[in-house]
């Protein structure tokens, strides 16, 4: 870690103890926090205005999602397929499929500044190989596979402020890497970001500060930490839980960092001490997010 890098500790908000929680997203509009609990096929909400938490069960395990230009819908990215989640009514709406015939499901997702959806999949088999890929869901509803490596497990997904910058990541391998992201999706420049030197961790889901920084949760590290646009260390959050997972900052100002956590794979030796494994953490870093990017595309008129 920098010398100048600096630190800070989380704090618990809610005690969900998702078995897998992730998708951390804030929405400037309503004021609420989004995440999703993975295994539990749950999408959840919480109102820092009233401290409540109130959740949706899903049709199948909802792995990401995105906010939409209609304040109606949420993008689905459920295990097998994206799908549109009316939040009035429950129902979702099928788009697509992803990868059929392999057993792989979707993971890691984040639009882009021009309010494309841009995810990635995980294999599902043990040990996982790096069989699946990256994808772009256009504002047409179009799916594309972007030429980037295929992943073990996707993670990280996250823009620069100007979107010119597209940062990702396989988490098996410890890395963390960087390209040029044109305005036409265009993919160019792929090259390391940054290599993990903690003895332990691995890196998951991001977010981007308005100044161009990386904050990324770091599953089996108990740590976020923020990354300078040249791949600097310049601060990192202590979790109090092993497997922080996926970060947003949101909140008024949108200088609260919302970090979830997961209870998968820590068995019931780790759990008696980690009692707040899958919860919500906050910290309020030095730092101020930006709004996420609402998701262009809708689902057709009936």
């Amino acid at each position: 870690m920098s010398v100048a890098a600096r630190q800070q500790q989380a704090a618990l908000l809610i005690d969900a103890k998702c078995r897998l929680g992730e998708g951390a997203t804030w929405c400037a509009r309503t004021g609420r926090f989004y995440w999703t609990d993975i295994e539990g096929a749950r999408l959840w909400r919480y109102d820092p205005a009233d401290g409540q938490s109130t959740f949706w069960p899903m049709p199948e395990r909802l792995a990401t999602f995105a906010l939409c230009a209609d304040p109606h819908y949420l993008l689905l990215g459920l295990a097998s397929h994206l799908a549109f989640f009316d939040l009035a009514t429950g129902e979702t709406r099928h788009i697509v499929d992803v990868e059929p015939g392999l057993k792989t499901r979707v993971n890691d997702g984040r639009c882009d500044r021009q309010g494309r959806f841009v995810f990635g999949t995980k294999d599902e088999a043990s040990p996982v190989a790096t069989v699946g890929g990256f994808y772009r869901l256009n504002h047409d509803l179009t799916l594309e596979r972007l030429p980037l490596p295929s992943p073990a497990i996707a993670n990280s997904i996250a823009f620069s402020p100007d979107g010119a910058t597209m940062y990702y990541c396989d988490s098996p391998a410890r890395t963390i890497r960087i390209c040029a992201y044109g305005e036409d999706g265009s993919i160019s420049g792929d090259r390391l970001f940054v290599t993990l030197t903690d003895a332990t961790g691995e890196p998951d889901g991001s977010t981007v500060d308005r100044d161009g920084g990386l904050w990324n949760a770091q599953w089996g590290g108990s740590r976020v930490v923020r990354y300078g646009a040249d791949g600097v260390e310049t601060a990192r959050v202590t979790v109090p839980t092993a497997q922080p997972s996926c970060v947003a900052l949101g909140g008024a100002q949108l200088g609260t960092l919302y970090i979830t956590s997961a209870r998968v794979d820590l068995d019931a030796a780790a759990l008696s001490t980690d009692t707040r494994a899958g919860g919500v953490f906050i910290a309020t870093p030095d730092a101020r997010g930006l709004p996420e990017p609402l998701f262009q595309g809708a689902p057709a008129q009936r």
